[in-house]
């Protein structure tokens, strides 16, 4: 009998398929990379994705995120995320939480619970949180670094954040891990220099924001890897034993 997952079947065999059933994954910021994380592990049937962000979805992330469309602009991403997900496959179990990761918020995430953790977070605080919170429970994370201004996805890598060309806020965040003991850290970045610089728009009337540019292929590419390398890791983690 055919079902969703014959064809990975043949790639990675019934063992491969039921390692991936019984994962646990945590996709902490659904924006542009997030959401097509979480639909690439989804589309491999992984047993259960917990999905944490506060945001709404609104009309300029339709550029970018899987999750925006005209029909959902003003919906809550951890919704439209857990129905999408429902209807790849309604027996991956889907928790929910709308809300940011911080110092107020993370006892709310038992971390130890988890077999691997996605940072695709924007806020850098939340990040460095993150990341020293899984490291004292020995749970692998891989971080997604700004896609901003990025215009080549051929230029996007999986390594050490040690090995970064780094800008400022990579710069604080290297720098404020190994404070706290944090050495290494997988990361996806791109090696593309920005393809432009900041643009200051007008939000409200006599206020101002950095606003960096975005594309949809590059987000997307960045999710897809991140997706691939979680999955390679959990079967290689797997086979081991």
């Amino acid at each position: 009998m055919y079902d969703a997952y014959s064809r990975m079947e043949i790639l990675l065999g019934q063992k491969g398929v039921d390692c991936l059933s019984n994962a646990r994954i945590a996709v902490f910021g659904l924006g542009g990379a997030g959401s097509y994380t979480v639909e690439a592990l989804a589309r491999c049937g992984v047993g259960s994705l917990t999905l944490v962000d506060y945001d709404e979805i609104s009309v300029t992330d339709i550029n970018r995120q899987l999750y925006a469309l005209q029909s959902t602009i003003g919906h809550k991403k951890v919704q439209i995320a857990k129905e999408r997900i429902r209807n790849i496959d309604e027996d991956i179990l889907v928790h929910t939480y709308e809300s940011c990761y911080n110092e107020d918020t993370m006892g709310l995430f038992d971390l130890r619970m988890y077999d691997y953790i996605v940072d695709a977070m924007d806020t850098v605080s939340s990040k460095i949180l993150l990341i020293e919170q899984a490291g004292k429970y020995k749970v692998p994370v891989i971080s997604c670094l700004s896609m901003g201004d990025k215009l080549d996805p051929s230029r996007l890598e999986i390594m050490d954040i040690s090995r970064v060309a780094a800008d400022s806020a990579t710069k604080k965040m290297r720098a404020e891990l190994r404070k706290r003991g944090v050495r290494r850290l997988k990361v996806i970045c791109s090696r593309e220099h920005s393809h432009r610089g900041f643009e200051f728009r007008k939000i409200k009337p006599s206020v101002e924001k950095n606003v960096q540019g975005s594309i949809s292929f590059v987000a997307g590419v960045a999710g897809l890897m991140t997706a691939g390398e979680v999955v390679r890791d959990i079967l290689a983690e797997k086979y081991k034993k």
